[in-house]
């Protein structure tokens, strides 16, 4: 089902190829200012999408192994992820039961324990509490209820999502709606990790309507790679996860073809995003890399992170590490000197309340989409996300 829906959305971009055309909402939509930085907004924000919605957390190529961890923070949540000797993926909340603190840095490694830096109570790979120093003087307790805090995880097309909030569940097939087979057709599972960069940036949705809009492109990025881009886009959608690609002839060399013997490389052109912060992108560096940019929300309305994350197609020696090193610098310069350095002027200037709304085009039709998703979720309760993920919003 996702290999025909695919064939069919490049054949779709063929045709607007042709015709010289582009996707097109009903008409113009207007979002209000204030949902760029009122701290009311950006909170019912942070508990209906951030802290409720399954989160792109890690990658199964950062823990490929029994032992292997990642731990990093989600909008103010520190997170720990292990791949356990059962080969099971495992998160956590990365605070010592005993008094809080953070057990494990920031990072991804190998380890059969850990060790709380304060005062060395240790857990095992499946968050278990299995020492506690001077045990007998500490008194009694039983350390079967007193593991590190678990956390609802799930992985899919080498990825790796969590829910950051202690108790709550994750449906990852309501909230993917077959999006990972789609996602499957990247191989990002088969890559290898080759480096990150960290980029603060504005508001998170500041930020992330860029990576849904082309429109930009040849304008904004003029200096770097935009004068050879379209400004036309194409949105296909899967509940709130859309890929986005421009008019194109690429496959005019595959059309004459049965749709069963369309080569993988034809039906995943453009970039894919993952409601409600992930965009992956692909460049060439002396092979193919995947760009996967996380972008999280930051302490306040007017600020974010993005993680890029670089992973490689293929084998990576040194030449080519070489190669892919540049295009990650180039990659941060451009997000940051261009992108970011837009935006943050945007996160000033949008608080003078000289202008009530921003203005979404008709050929702007992904970044309408995103934001009625964000509206929707504020205003619906738990137990009428599914009916909401199934009936989609209009667009």
């Amino acid at each position: 089902m996702a290999r025909q829906r695919l064939i069919d959305s490049a054949k779709r971009t063929l045709a607007h190829h042709r015709a010289g055309t582009q996707d097109q909402a009903d008409d113009v939509y207007r979002v209000p200012a204030t949902n760029y930085y009122d701290p009311t907004r950006w909170r019912q924000e942070m508990d209906a999408i951030f802290r409720r919605l399954p989160l792109v957390m890690g990658f199964s190529a950062e823990l490929r192994e029994p032992g292997s961890y990642k731990a990093m923070e989600a909008a103010g949540v520190p997170v720990l992820m292990t791949r356990g000797n059962d080969g099971a993926i495992r998160a956590f909340v990365n605070m010592c039961s005993h008094r809080g603190a953070i057990v494990v840095e920031d990072g991804v490694g190998t380890a059969r324990r850990f060790s709380c830096p304060y005062h060395a109570w240790t857990y095992d790979l499946t968050g278990d509490l299995v020492g506690i120093p001077d045990r007998d003087d500490f008194g009694e307790l039983d350390v079967s209820c007193h593991g590190l805090t678990p956390l609802a995880v799930a992985e899919r097309a080498g990825i790796i999502w969590v829910s950051i909030t202690p108790g709550a569940s994750l449906d990852i097939d309501t909230h993917l709606q077959g999006y990972d087979e789609v996602l499957d057709y990247l191989d990002i599972g088969s890559c290898t990790p080759v480096g990150t960069n960290v980029i603060a940036g504005p508001n998170w949705k500041v930020a992330y309507d860029g990576y849904l809009d082309l429109y930009h492109l040849p304008v904004l990025h003029r200096a770097s790679f935009g004068p050879d881009m379209p400004n036309k886009a194409i949105f296909d959608a899967w509940g709130p996860h859309q890929k986005v690609s421009s008019p194109s002839g690429f496959i005019e060399r595959f059309e004459h073809l049965p749709d069963d013997e369309w080569p993988d490389e034809a039906l995943f052109g453009g970039l894919a995003t993952i409601f409600p912060h992930v965009s992956v992108a692909s460049f060439d560096s002396g092979g193919k890399i995947l760009m996967i940019s996380q972008l999280f929300p930051g302490d306040t309305p007017d600020t974010s992170v993005t993680v890029q994350n670089f992973l490689a197609v293929g084998e990576v020696d040194d030449e080519r590490r070489e190669k892919i090193t540049q295009t990650m610098a180039f990659l941060e310069h451009v997000v940051r000197d261009e992108d970011y350095y837009t935006g943050n002027r945007i996160q000033r200037s949008v608080k003078t309340g000289a202008k009530s709304h921003f203005l979404f085009g008709r050929n702007e039709s992904g970044c309408q989409r995103f934001h009625k998703w964000v509206d929707a979720l504020i205003a619906t309760d738990d137990a009428d996300l599914p009916a909401l993920y199934e009936r989609g919003v209009d667009i």
